[in-house]
């Protein structure tokens, strides 16, 4: 019997998800073909708060998990429980610390383990005690019901990521919160080994460019806690522990710091008092704010952090009632003031670690750096850490679902799914960004041995623009609809100057481990602006396939439909240059000249709209050749223009 003939079919994976069980957000990823994803529903976000609400309903007990439970805290602030992940294996004197900073009141369980005291039944029946596995298990419950749903099967076994500083009794309260909610944690993860695994950053077995060890720092600055680890990553060559196939690598924590009371809470709390200090002023420091009110502070304290990672200031206006209104403007540069001892907090840890990596490092370099958690998207935070560690740090992957991609990855590996690596040896499509007019300028074409490296220069097409909004883009067709967007960002501040003056240069780099760096400046201001993003996330080789084939079916029309565009956009430049000089100059010119102009500008701004409403409209030979007269008859106008301003001279 052939190969072919066959009749036992390859066993299909068992399926095993990857939670990331954080202290503020939590979430649930997979490791499939199409590679690493976070799992939510259609329409729904992708992070669950770690914020549970209990209610007494027709006698028993209710759990609401997520995003109501957070946002109706202020309500309901001594029946739900948040940060119960600070609680997990521990006892009530090592959670004094923490008393202060939560709302709900811990009390001693058995062998003096920390419980939650809830009063649900009014101030007079003794309260409900909980467990913090029984709060972290209502969290893990609802993130497998979002795995099966989107899914579409039974799920029962988890890998689960920890933060490196987790005991023993930590890790083991990890796994009971797990067999409570229904799941078989196979696996315990270290956080910064996640984010290093969803980086790649191990060993590939394809290649000798990682098969030496390997330093890095992982810098996970959460909502409750800041963490930074030192891990070396050595190649096992196969044969790994525990199942693992060939091709892994071994992660070692050569030291830990942090603080575990700093985190984007306390950077949204340091908004609220500035906040609420504004309208104490405004409305007298005694008066106390309606719930709707505190809640809309905290909502537009969150927003306003958002915001001010991508713009320079952000507005907020809150009304509170009775007709009274607060509005103010919070810059980036207020926002620095305030949360620059934290960032320098983070900054002192970063020292500790490698101080106590020393010797284990033996005089070896940190080869990268993984920034993890969402308050790692603040601009002041990627500046001091890429200044300290002399690195520009690893940004590619959300720094909210890294920890989860890599507990998905870890999952897949167990369940026999993982291919040995995530990382690009060519680059599968092409790369490049939106011009104007909707059209693709490629940078860097696929099947490109990676590293890789492009440059370009562009300009701005409209009068007066001080920002330019980048979109990059992935595939083979020649118009931004039909490709896959990976990103945007924007270059912000520029000075304003005519069209077609800004001198923008684009960099698309795609270094070894795949991820790539889009750079952006402007020579005449100096302005810069940039992202990573890792070109191959998502697509399945079937994907690939069909965009490819796309692209073939579709060459001639998608090459006359870019042809088009950039003619659309030239002709209109054009017709903006030589229109300002008739209207100052024209007068000046002979009456045959005038005519013969001012006809082939009616007939290129003519045909430039009708490409513009329908591109099929307008052959582009008879657009190219409008523009081309254009430009002929405009010469004499030109000179004119030139000895007018030699005459000023």
């Amino acid at each position: 019997m052939t190969r072919s003939e066959s009749k036992n079919p390859a066993p299909v994976p068992e399926t095993i998800i990857g939670i990331d069980l954080g202290t503020t957000n939590s979430l649930v990823a997979i490791a499939d073909e199409s590679g690493p994803r976070v799992l939510a529903p259609r329409d729904g976000a992708p992070i669950v708060p770690s914020v549970v609400r209990y209610e007494r309903e027709a006698g028993d007990i209710k759990a609401t998990v997520g995003v109501d439970a957070r946002d109706r805290a202020v309500e309901f602030p001594r029946t739900t429980v948040a940060s119960a992940k600070r609680l997990m294996g521990r006892s009530v004197a090592d959670c004094a610390h923490d008393r202060e900073y939560l709302g709900y009141d811990i009390v001693a369980g058995e062998h003096d383990t920390a419980r939650i005291a809830l009063p649900l039944d009014g101030p007079d029946v003794p309260p409900t005690v909980i467990s913090p596995q029984e709060v972290s298990a209502a969290i893990l419950a609802d993130l497998r019901a979002r795995a099966e749903s989107v899914l579409g099967r039974p799920v029962s076994k988890a890998v689960v990521t920890v933060p490196a500083y987790f005991d023993d009794a930590q890790r083991q309260a990890t796994r009971d919160a797990g067999r409570i909610a229904g799941l078989e944690v196979v696996r315990i993860v270290n956080e910064p080994t996640a984010a290093a695994l969803a980086y790649g950053l191990g060993a590939d077995r394809d290649s000798a460019r990682n098969a030496g060890v390997r330093h890095v720092a992982v810098y996970d600055l959460g909502g409750g806690t800041f963490d930074i680890s030192i891990l070396r990553i050595t190649p096992t060559g196969g044969g790994g522990e525990d199942g693992d196939p060939a091709g892994t690598a071994f992660y070692q924590v050569l030291s830990t710091a942090g603080d575990t009371h700093l985190g984007g809470d306390d950077i949204d709390n340091a908004i609220v008092k500035l906040i609420s200090d504004g309208i104490g002023v405004q409305i007298g420091s005694d008066a106390a704010l309606p719930a709707e009110s505190r809640r809309a502070i905290a909502q537009f304290s969150r927003a306003v952090k958002h915001r001010l990672s991508d713009e320079d200031s952000a507005a907020v206006r809150i009304d509170l009632g009775g007709r009274s209104v607060y509005e103010r403007t919070i810059t980036r540069d207020e926002l620095e003031t305030m949360i620059g001892p934290m960032v320098d907090r983070t900054i002192a840890a970063c020292e500790r670690a490698v101080r106590d990596a020393k010797d284990a490092l033996d005089g070896a370099d940190i080869d990268s750096v993984v920034m993890v958690g969402g308050s790692t998207r603040i601009p002041l935070v990627r500046e001091c850490v890429g200044a300290f560690f002399g690195l520009e740090p690893y940004t590619a992957l959300d720094p909210d679902t890294v920890v989860a991609l890599g507990a998905a990855v870890q999952g897949s590996i167990l369940a026999g799914a993982h291919r040995g690596s995530l990382l690009l040896d060519v680059i599968p499509l092409s790369l490049g960004i939106e011009t104007q007019g909707g059209a693709v300028a490629k940078l860097i074409m696929r099947n490109s041995p990676v590293p890789a490296r492009a440059t370009e220069m562009f300009s701005t097409s409209i009068d007066g623009q001080v920002s330019i909004k980048l979109n990059v883009l992935q595939g083979e067709r020649e118009m931004a609809g039909d490709c896959r967007s990976l990103g945007e960002f924007h270059l912000t501040g520029l000075p304003p100057m005519p069209a077609g003056i800004p001198q923008l240069e684009v960099e698309f780099l795609v270094d070894a481990n795949g991820v790539l760096n889009v750079a952006a400046v402007e020579k005449r201001s100096g302005k810069r602006a940039g992202l990573q993003i890792v070109p191959n996330h998502g697509l399945t080789e079937t994907e690939v396939d069909r965009m490819e084939a796309d692209a073939f079916k579709h060459a001639r029309e998608d090459m006359t439909r870019h042809r088009i565009a950039d003619l659309i956009v030239n002709t209109r430049l054009d017709l903006k240059w030589i229109g300002e000089r008739f209207e100052k100059y024209g007068g000046k010119m002979t009456e045959t000249d005038r005519s013969a102009l001012s006809s082939a500008i009616d007939s290129a701004r003519d045909l430039a709209g009708k490409a513009e409403a329908d591109w099929s409209s307008v052959p582009p030979d008879a657009l190219h050749a409008a523009k081309e007269s254009l430009d002929r008859l405009s010469v004499p106008l030109q000179e004119i223009g030139i000895s007018e301003s030699l005459k000023r001279e």
